[in-house]
């Protein structure tokens, strides 16, 4: 789950409307990996005049060892499908040498969920294709 700050805009482009969320923090834990989002990363969002949203995050997380690795979160959000919003990514990790750097080799994607109104903050899920 990422803590996030509200979204700015940032004005329109040829592309669309224009965002940034930056993100505050927040914790992660899966089967073979653990710790917390670090604040300072950022969430670039265009919203496309079709209506779909395009969001480029980069951001690092720091694993309970202390290794500090980088996430680049690619998503396509298309809130027009019924009967739920269609939100999935392309996850990419950069980590250094040592205990996480399996990362490197895997491909992932994922999914995002608004925590919104209750909390601001995302749940995001990400899955190793095996």
């Amino acid at each position: 789950e990422v803590d996030i700050a509200p979204r700015q805009s940032l004005g329109a482009s040829a592309l669309g409307e224009r965002f940034i969320v930056p993100i505050l923090g927040g914790r992660f834990e899966g089967p073979r990996l653990r710790g917390q989002v670090l604040a300072g990363g950022a969430d670039r969002q265009w919203l496309r005049p079709d209506g779909i949203k395009e969001l480029d995050a980069l951001y690092e997380i720091q694993a309970d060892d202390g290794t500090v690795i980088t996430v680049h979160n690619r998503v396509i959000i298309d809130d027009g499908v019924v009967p739920e919003r269609y939100a999935r990514s392309v996850v990419q990790f950069r980590a250094p040498s040592g205990p996480h750097e399996w990362l490197n080799r895997r491909v992932f994607v994922g999914s995002l969920q608004s925590l919104q109104p209750a909390r601001s903050a995302v749940r995001i899920r990400v899955y190793e294709l095996l």
